[in-house]
């Protein structure tokens, strides 16, 4: 008896978020700079993740705590 193919299931392949500019200086990152903040947020209020950002890790964390602070002082959805 010959061995069974594995069944595939058609995947649907997400197009890739468009990736802003990496033109940004690391000083302008901070929580009253909101129009550029909002940029790396979804329309659900979700951080954009590094993959799409293209940040390096610091630079990450420094805008996450950006936009988190920002919230705070209610600058930010």
């Amino acid at each position: 008896m010959p061995p069974k193919k594995k069944q595939t299931t058609p995947t649907t392949h997400r197009t890739p978020r468009p990736k802003p500019e990496m033109d940004v200086n690391i000083a302008d990152l901070e929580p009253k700079n909101v129009e550029l903040l909002s940029r790396y947020v979804t329309d659900e209020g979700r951080i954009l993740p590094r993959k799409y950002t293209g940040f390096p890790a610091q630079h990450q964390r420094r805008l996450t705590r950006a936009i988190k602070r920002a919230r705070q002082m209610l600058l930010m959805k």
